[in-house]
């Protein structure tokens, strides 16, 4: 089993805010993610995919293609956007990085198997250098 991965960057904001909860209460669990005012990341998304290479190419996914894809359905999405107010993919959900982890394998695994017969492995979403998810789908 091989497993290529690719990288991917955009920009966006969001806020923490449970609306059933009061503006102290939002403020005592999410901090300063509960700004009024939202607030903003710039966000890395690597994306692996696992398989075996093409006979004819070598490639287990087109990393071209692969780039496209995610560019098209997910970072053309996203990228300088309010992930609470502009993204349709993530109305009604709580706008953190495992929501948006989820939702972008979601995106992937309906739309991978257009360009390869390779399998979406995982999902690393760096809200920070230093804060970042990593999603195996179920």
């Amino acid at each position: 089993m091989i497993y290529v991965s690719r990288q991917e960057h955009f920009n966006a904001a969001h806020k923490l805010h449970n609306p059933k909860w009061s503006d102290e209460r939002n403020r005592e669990v999410f901090g300063p993610c509960a700004n009024i005012n939202w607030h903003g990341h710039n966000y890395d998304l690597i994306v692996t995919v696992k398989g075996q290479p093409d006979p004819e190419t070598g490639f287990v996914v087109d990393l071209k293609a692969l780039s496209d894809l995610l560019r098209v359905h997910i970072t053309d999405q996203v990228d300088h956007k309010n992930l609470n107010l502009d993204v349709p993919f993530m109305a009604g959900l709580m706008a953190s990085t495992e929501n948006l982890a989820i939702a972008f394998w979601q995106i992937l695994e309906r739309e991978l198997p257009s360009i390869t017969l390779a399998q979406l492995h995982c999902i690393k979403l760096y809200e920070t250098p230093r804060n970042f998810v990593e999603y195996y789908g179920g």
